[in-house]
């Protein structure tokens, strides 16, 4: 067995979409003097597990619905390629979600027990994705479940667990943390558009359009910009950095099309990850940790 097929399915490019989540709240920990450690790096492992589950659960559901085919434009699937068997996907699927459920209970030492109820939501949220009986990637909820995930919650809970509390410029901060995560995704399904259509996979850009989606994706970049300019203070500039890179990464977008989008996909989920770290070394700078 060769680990390539499977570091493919985790969709390296696209987890600092997780990670970013995290560490923007971090960033306000530390602003606040309420970062803890422990917690912290806690968060970001769930995060990321989470994330990987959630991915191989696509990967997974997609092929046994028939709604992946061999040599596709987007990156290698590694189940449709006959790299991995749809048993063993199936398998590390459940296992990395159940390894990012006993993180996520180790996370009630500092949160609480009513944490419990917002990770089985998280878990449910990281299967409904591709599975069960209403699939949100295709039904054209793809990016608002990434906004609430990806966005809302880990940067909220992330900020809860250390501080006890929460705040009103964090969950600014979520709300474009959520919206540049939901690019990510955009993306993907701009790039995808014609495929989908023909197996009946119902993504935003399938129901709206690629032009609605390109559309999304240069709005929500701006809303994104004009929440951080809100949330992050004296270091506003982030956001003024943000959005040019945003709309470089527009022009980009608009010129190309097949797989030579998929450089983009990584492209838009660093944008997001970098903004993060900005702000996290910007907080740790100001307060001189």
């Amino acid at each position: 067995m060769t680990l390539k097929p499977w570091i493919e399915a985790m969709r390296l490019r696209t987890l600092p979409v997780s990670a970013a989540g995290v560490l923007t709240a971090i960033g306000y920990n530390v602003g606040d003097g309420t970062f803890k450690a422990a917690p912290a790096t806690l968060c970001l492992i769930f995060a990321l597990l989470a994330q990987v589950a959630s991915n191989f659960a696509n990967e997974y559901y997609d092929y046994r619905d028939g709604l992946d085919r061999a040599g596709r434009d987007g990156p290698r699937r590694g189940v449709t390629e006959g790299d991995i068997t749809p048993g063993a996907m199936l398998r590390a699927t459940y296992a990395t979600l159940g390894m990012a459920c006993c993180v996520g209970l180790s996370l009630l030492w500092w949160g609480g027990w009513w944490l419990l109820i917002a990770g089985i939501v998280i878990a449910i949220g990281a299967m409904a994705y591709s599975a069960g009986p209403y699939p949100l990637s295709r039904h054209g909820l793809g990016e608002v479940a990434v906004i609430i995930f990806f966005g809302v919650i880990p940067v909220n809970l992330t900020y809860y667990v250390q501080s006890g509390y929460f705040a009103w410029p964090v969950g600014i901060a979520s709300a474009a943390i959520g919206l540049m995560g939901a690019n990510v995704l955009l993306v993907n399904n701009y790039r995808d558009a014609d495929d989908d259509a023909s197996v009946g996979k119902r993504t935003l850009a399938v129901i709206m359009g690629r032009g609605f989606a390109y559309s999304l994706y240069l709005i929500n970049g701006v809303l994104a910009m004009l929440l951080l300019l809100d949330a992050m203070g004296v270091h506003r500039w982030i956001a003024w950095v943000y959005l040019a890179v945003h709309l470089l990464l527009c022009m980009m977008l608009k010129r190309r099309t097949g797989r030579a989008i998929n450089p983009l996909l990584g492209m838009t989920a660093v944008a997001m990850l970098a903004v993060a770290l900005a702000w996290l070394v910007s907080e740790i700078c100001s307060k001189g940790v």
